[in-house]
This record gives C-alpha cells, sequence and structure tokens, in this order.
C-alpha cells in the first residue's frame, strides 16, 4: 500500500511543469539557497512536495533572489542509495557556505528526502562520512522534515535513525501529519501523500521565511 503511495506520489511529479530559468540556472550567490531531497519514486528533480513548499517559500520571500538545488540520489525502494544523497547534500552545503557566505541556505525534504537531508546534518553520526564542519550551521538558516521516517519505519528497511546536528536541530522544523504510517504509528497511507493539500508546506514555508535573516543585513556580508 505504502509503496503504491510513494509511486503515486512519483507521477504526479511527472506532470510538474517545467522550472523557471531562476531554478534552473543559479545565479551568482543569491540571498537564499534551497537544497531539497524528494521522496521515494518521485522524478529527478524536487517532487512535488517540495515543490509546493519552494511556491510557498518563493512567495513570501517576497522577489528576494533564491535558488533550488534537487539533491542528485537515485530515489528508488531500496534505501541504500540514500548515502550517494548525502554525499551530494553535504558536498553542496559544504560548498555553498565556502563560496556565498552572505547567503542562507534552506534544507529541506520530503520522505526519504527529510531522512536524507536529516544525515545530511549529522553524517558520521549515521555512519555516512565525514562530518560538516561547525561552522557551517552558521550559514543554514531554516531545516525543514515533511513525512521524515520514523526510527521505528527506517529500522524495519535496514537504515540508521535520524538524528540532527546540533547547530541544525535547533532551526528545524520536523512535521507529521496525523496518521502517516511513514513518520507515525498511523495507518492512513493516503496522508503520506497529503503535505500540500493539509497545509504542511505552507506551514513549513513560514517557519522558514521567519528563520531567514532581514534582507538589509545581507549587505553587510563578505561575497
Amino acid at each position: 500500500m505504502i509503496a503504491r503511495i510513494l509511486t503515486a506520489a512519483g507521477l504526479c511529479g511527472s506532470m510538474l511543469l517545467p522550472w523557471p530559468a531562476g531554478d534552473a540556472v543559479a545565479s551568482s550567490c543569491p540571498d537564499i539557497e534551497v537544497i531539497f531531497a524528494r521522496g521515494t519514486a518521485e522524478p529527478p528533480g524536487v517532487g512535488w512536495i517540495g515543490q509546493q513548499f519552494i511556491d510557498a517559500l518563493r512567495w513570501r520571500a517576497a522577489g528576494r533572489p533564491m535558488d533550488v538545488y534537487p539533491v542528485d540520489f537515485p530515489s528508488v525502494p531500496d534505501f541504500a542509495p540514500t548515502t550517494s544523497g548525502v554525499a551530494d547534500a553535504s558536498s553542496h552545503i559544504r560548498d555553498t557556505a565556502a563560496a556565498c557566505p552572505a547567503t542562507s541556505m534552506v534544507l529541506g525534504g520530503y520522505s526519504r528526502g527529510a531522512a536524507l537531508i536529516g544525515y545530511a546534518t549529522e553524517p558520521a553520526a549515521a555512519g555516512f562520512g565525514v562530518p560538516l564542519p561547525p561552522e557551517v550551521a552558521g550559514h543554514v538558516a531554516a531545516v525543514v522534515l515533511l513525512g521524515k521516517p520514523s526510527d521505528a519505519y527506517l529500522g524495519s528497511i535496514g537504515a540508521p535513525p535520524v538524528k540532527l546536528g546540533p547547530g541544525y536541530a535547533v532551526r528545524s522544523i520536523d512535521l507529521c501529519a496525523p496518521g502517516d504510517p511513514i513518520c507515525s504509528a498511523g495507518a492512513d497511507g493516503a496522508a503520506h501523500a497529503a503535505y500540500a493539500a493539509n497545509g504542511m508546506t505552507t506551514q513549513a514555508a513560514d517557519f522558514a521565511i521567519a528563520q531567514l535573516r532581514p534582507p538589509e543585513t545581507l549587505s553587510d556580508q563578505p561575497i
């Protein structure tokens, strides 16, 4: 049942219109960089739920330059390839902090992608590689996790629990739809695909925008 739901979410994502040019071609050091990991079976990109979150955040950003980086990994049912996504996300976070110190990063993920982003903030704890330098956390404004698999669910597929790095946990929001069997003990399979319909992508965008530095402070930062 869960597999069918995740596959259906992927089919929804395949019907999305192409991204606007601002997402596809990164500008030089935007005010905001969204790094998002999609859910299982969604096609390459940020996925359906991710796009709803990004659209809501873009509207709230009121024209501030914003780029989007979709984490590159094979989002297949087998969990093992998730490790390549952790490496990709960690590398992009590190590179962005170094090249664009005034850019505020928003890390996000849905379902499998939410676990991936969690691991990226503390990869060594999950056995996925070298930890991010502590100072990198200061460049991350918010961490948004939608439908993050519970420790029990991750254990059932042989994956380690998610533990956010201490510098990231204090600026994170972890949203689980009531009854979602992936992130809770619920049994409502449809709830796992309802994060846009139930308002949680909007709630996540409200949280993220509240964490971002006001644009007038950015001019004081080195580029």
